[in-house]
């Protein structure tokens, strides 16, 4: 039985973006797809029935974290991450690549795997990639990813191929190591911002990118005009019948111009980031509502916008609850960003198969503003 298949149903004529469904065992997502991060296993902030109600179609949560706590044997038991956290549509798992890139004071990376302290008790712990493929069956995720090595920006050639060889010897070993076909592993293309190792990674990737592939090592510091040059490399020799992943994007205008680039999935914590720190996504641009500008401000956060806190709350009340410390304006303000990136990503699809997406980017910049 075939468990994942991608249906490309239209490209976009003027930009050659993609709309299609990637069908897996918890659930069709229609692509472009936004995806909101659930870290520990839940979206910072947010009623599951909410992220529901809000468009979410599939949610991620963070391997390493949740190896570390509350083990993935736990999880296991409890019958899988879908049944621990009562989320019947799909989810991601990261493999812990990324950690090991940001949280570098506490690891040391060998061909063997990654040596690290726990960020929590200093625990020693060692990552392979035979484990990690162990630790994302056991937590039983519909799309599962490769262990890999992001390198930094700023990285040498010479670092930046190390890494990129070990992450294609990782790929190697995960795909021996995995052994439940229910669950679709996506590798991942390294190369840092040198063409030649980008072009190499996706050269080794292809063969595997059977059920889907990303692209990591990108947005971590560097220009955006940088991450679209290299988006732009890639995708002549993409593969064309699985999704594509960009990983770890997730502000409007990146959104966007991916899309445009042939990318269908994105993740990003940014959404809830900016919502517990006081900051909106509106239709008119970036709303930061802790401002004494809208101390008595009684209009919604978004006339634009449908979701509960739009339809409920004023900008007044919500710098309110902001400038008191109020966990609900966290709770709303996550909200209505999710609902904000899946209607933009919802609207981006329908642009799509009227072939007019150059257009809506147009209009949307013009209504929204500079992105920063």
């Amino acid at each position: 039985m075939k468990h994942f298949s991608f249906e490309l149903q239209h490209i976009d004529k003027h930009t050659g973006a993609r709309a299609g469904v990637f069908h897996t065992p918890h659930g069709d997502i229609k692509t472009p797809v936004y995806m909101p991060v659930g870290t520990q296993a839940t979206v910072k902030g947010v009623y599951p029935r909410d992220l529901k109600e809000a468009g979410s179609q599939i949610i991620l949560s963070n391997t390493y974290h949740l190896y570390l706590r509350p083990g993935d044997e736990l999880v296991k038991k409890a019958g899988g991450l879908h049944k621990f956290m009562n989320w019947n549509k799909p989810i991601l798992t990261d493999s812990g690549g990324f950690q090991v890139f940001s949280l570098t004071k506490l690891n040391k990376i060998k061909d063997e795997g990654v040596y690290f302290n726990s960020h929590i008790d200093g625990s020693k712990h060692l990552f392979t990639p035979e484990k990690v493929m162990s630790i994302e069956e056991n937590l039983g995720a519909d799309i599962i990813m490769q262990f890999d090595q992001c390198s930094e920006y700023g990285y040498t050639h010479s670092q930046a191929e190390a890494a990129m060889e070990r992450t294609s010897r990782w790929l190697e070993r995960c795909v021996a190591a995995k052994t439940r076909d229910d669950q679709a592993l996506f590798p991942i293309v390294q190369g840092n911002f040198y063409d030649d190792l980008r072009m190499e990674s996706l050269r080794r990737a292809k063969p595997y990118a059977t059920e889907g592939i990303a692209i990591g090592g990108l947005s971590v510091g560097e220009p955006k005009s940088l991450m679209y040059k290299m988006l732009e490399l890639m995708r002549p020799e993409m593969p064309e019948g699985v999704p594509r992943y960009l990983m770890g994007v997730g502000s409007p205008d990146c959104l966007i111009e991916g899309v445009k680039r042939g990318i269908d999935m994105f993740d990003c914590v940014l959404a809830t980031r900016i919502a517990r720190n006081g900051t909106a996504f509106t239709s008119k641009g970036k709303v930061v509502v802790r401002n004494a500008t809208y101390a008595e401000d009684f209009t919604p956060l978004d006339e634009k916008c449908n979701c509960y806190c739009c339809k409920n709350y004023t900008k007044a009340y919500l710098r309110h609850l902001v400038n008191v410390n109020e966990m609900l304006a966290s709770m709303l303000l996550s909200l209505h960003n999710i609902t904000f990136l899946h209607k933009l990503m919802a609207d981006m699809r329908e642009a799509i198969f009227a072939d007019s997406l150059t257009d809506f980017a147009e209009k949307f910049y013009s209504e929204f503003g500079k992105c920063e």
